[in-house]
């Protein structure tokens, strides 16, 4: 049955409850203390799995009773689990790029989603410092396989230009919003997909025949994954592995939730596209086990860094309904917000013999951190000027140093939305002449509360800090 969302966890109350969950799953895969690892100087191989769309509550892990995830709760078992982590943005393209570039969407060159035809969106400038070109520096061998979003062909932000040795998948976004595409990309080049060729017309009336799915792109994309493994298992090498899974085919209507079957679903009660939305997280569960089980295959898992997290939260899109599994948990708001439910997503990772299994962080941390965390990792020269911390220190419990603040804006919708956080406080701005609603995450992790009345100070603070945190963008002005 769909959740009541007027009944919301408080934060402690979360914590506690999903934080017993992952130390029993802890307990029953092993010790929860890390081995102390042998000594090497090889730096290690790193996965950053990204799912597109998938919400803070839509995994066993983070408290989801309904779909079943049990490889990506095996990864928080035999790793850690963050509680506070976040995303670039509350949607695709610049979320992105603020992963790929250490830069939050103050200071990031792409802060919204500007479609660029025929195919693309606003392309990654030449030159761009990414974790890509860093590692590749190093010595890493880079391959993505999944949804790039940041440049389409031909342009200076094609991921051949933006330090990916390999790139096999979607550039376009609009083009991902299939999964039974005509075509996918390797590299430059078009690869078909078998059976998904748009029929010839009929003789007579123009019409075509009916157009038969045969290949779904995410299927192909996990085997492409597992291929990059596979051939650079002597490493290192960096794997950024972006499934398009669980998004909607925006293009599709209220059927948008594509899948090639509802698997153990296939027999609940449920709306057909809710059994659909649950075997797509079941389908991407999957392909997160079968990225594992070659790692043990190949002896390599133990000098491997396995990331698992989403691009923002979930959607209302293609006919899902996310109030039905409750996907963003205890937060509130879903994509397009910056409210929790649109920025703060699942985070997992792990390093065994590195990281102690079973563990928790509410660390609080985001995707600009992960440049300066995969440069640490691999002993890379990081670029001045990021906006990034590496949480490092966090996933071995060692001292962290913490953010001053973190920062989002917002550019749909006719305005700029803004967004701050700074300790267990959070500002929310709806337009830049709007007054700031301000929320105390530590009690009220569901924002029901605006406390700017009360805390002056503090909400003058937090202003402050939304001022100062962004450069001039003649692409991305404030509006409204």
């Amino acid at each position: 049955m769909p959740s009541n969302r007027t009944d919301k966890m408080d934060r402690r109350s979360f914590l506690i409850t999903t934080a017993g969950a992952a130390a029993t799953a802890a307990l029953a895969c092993g010790s929860r203390q890390a081995p102390q690892p042998e000594s090497t100087s090889a730096p290690p191989n790193i996965i950053y799995i990204m799912a597109d769309d998938l919400g803070y509550g839509d995994l066993g892990c983070y408290g989801q009773q309904q779909i079943s995830t049990p490889n990506i709760d095996r990864l928080a078992a035999q790793g850690i689990r963050f509680t506070d982590h976040y995303a670039g943005s509350t949607v695709c393209a610049p979320s992105r790029c603020c992963l790929m570039t250490g830069l939050h969407t103050g200071h990031s060159y792409i802060r919204g989603n500007r479609e660029v035809k025929p195919m693309g969106q606003e392309p990654l400038p030449e030159g761009t410092v990414t974790v890509a070109g860093l590692l590749r520096q190093a010595g890493y061998a880079t391959g993505l396989c999944g949804k790039w979003g940041l440049g389409g062909p031909g342009s200076t932000g094609h991921p051949n230009h933006q330090g990916f040795d390999y790139f096999f998948g979607y550039l376009g976004q609009r083009h991902a919003h299939n999964y039974y595409p005509e075509y996918l990309f390797e590299n430059e080049r078009k690869v078909p997909l078998e059976g998904n060729e748009m029929p010839e017309p009929r003789r007579g009336d123009g019409a075509g025949e009916a157009r038969v799915k045969k290949t779904y792109s995410s299927d192909v994309i996990g085997s492409k994954a597992l291929d990059f493994i596979r051939q650079n298992s002597d490493g290192p090498f960096f794997l950024y592995f972006s499934p398009t899974i669980p998004h909607a085919n925006n293009e599709a209507g209220d059927h948008g939730m594509e899948v090639p079957d509802q698997g153990e679903y296939s027999n609940r009660h449920w709306p057909e596209q809710q059994k659909n939305m649950a075997a797509m997280v079941s389908r991407l569960d999957r392909d997160v086990g079968r990225v594992m089980d070659l790692l043990n295959e190949l002896g390599i898992a133990e000098n491997t860094v396995v990331f698992f997290t989403s691009d923002n939260g979930p959607h209302a899109e293609g006919g899902n309904d996310p109030d039905f599994f409750d996907s963003n948990g205890p937060l509130r708001g879903i994509k397009r917000d910056l409210y929790e439910g649109g920025i703060r997503v699942p985070m997992i990772a792990r390093w065994p013999g590195r990281i102690t299994p079973g563990s928790v962080t509410d660390h609080a941390s985001a995707f600009w951190d992960f440049l300066p965390t995969a440069c640490e990792l691999a002993g890379a020269t990081r670029a001045p000027g990021l906006d990034g911390i590496s949480y490092l220190p966090a996933l071995s419990g060692g001292a962290q140093r913490e953010h001053d603040y973190l920062y989002w804006e917002f550019h749909e919708g006719g305005g700029t939305s803004q967004a701050v956080r700074s300790g267990r406080w959070k500002g929310v701005r709806k337009t830049p002449s709007s007054p700031l609603e301000l929320y105390d995450l530590l009690g009220d992790i569901g924002e029901r509360e605006d406390l700017a009345a009360q805390n002056s100070e503090i909400a003058a603070r937090l202003e402050g800090y939304l001022q100062a945190a962004r450069s001039p963008s003649e692409l991305w002005p404030l509006k409204g």
